[in-house]
């Protein structure tokens, strides 16, 4: 009797531990899209103010979108593309208990972040090697909208860029849990919240990228 009763004691254990990690892996999801509703709270309302001085300097905005080079916007977009798409690959990797796709797929990602952040850095350091940065004298001496949109688009593609190192740093912690062992097929809520926060990176950069370098 004792041997049964020890039985269902360990069953009834297992169950409740089941029980407790599906709820706290729930929880960790229900607190990363918590997270992710203030980012967009955040990114909407830098798209609202974009919006309302677009209405009031559209010219001085179309000629200030002219200065942008499209090549490094469609070179980015395809990048975070990439790199969406790894991050998602790695998910599914790692569900199937596919360790060695998951970290190659993570790495990936973190590659094309780096090249995206590398991309930024020579298109900032060009614009403002000619004097094309807020309250620059070449901007200062020119139309109020064009320095408008110039602050615009250093406030916002700055702020995408700290995103882009916090996403990063998201997912090289998942790399390093998925190396340890510690992020399985039946324990993958932290992978699965980094690539919801990269998503969600990579979506914002969709709708920046044509407000700077498609503005026409």
């Amino acid at each position: 009797m004792s041997s049964h009763a020890d039985g269902f004691g360990k069953t009834g254990e297992s169950i409740k531990t089941g029980e407790s990690m599906k709820t706290d892996e729930a929880g960790k999801k229900m607190g990363m899209w918590l997270f992710l509703y203030t980012e967009i709270i955040l990114f909407g309302g830098l798209f609202v103010l974009y919006a309302v001085y677009f209405t009031q300097y559209t010219g001085d905005f179309i000629q200030g979108g002219k200065e942008l080079n499209r090549i490094f916007g469609v070179v980015n977009t395809i990048i975070l593309l990439i790199s969406s798409f790894a991050v998602a690959a790695s998910i599914t990797a790692i569900q199937k208990g596919q360790k060695k796709i998951a970290l190659w797929a993570i790495g990936s990602s973190l590659g094309c972040g780096a090249i995206f952040l590398v991309n930024k850095y020579f298109e900032w350091g060009h614009k403002i090697a000619i004097g094309i940065y807020p309250n620059s004298e070449r901007l200062l001496d020119g139309p109020d909208g064009q320095n408008m949109f110039f602050g615009l688009y250093y406030v916002i593609t700055g702020l995408h860029g700290l995103h882009i190192i916090l996403g990063m740093t998201f997912l090289a912690v998942s790399f390093w849990f998925v190396l340890a062992g510690r992020v399985t097929a039946s324990r993958f809520a932290l992978l699965e919240n980094a690539g919801l926060y990269w998503h969600l990176v990579d979506l914002i950069w969709i709708f920046v990228f044509p407000l700077f370098y498609l503005i026409i």
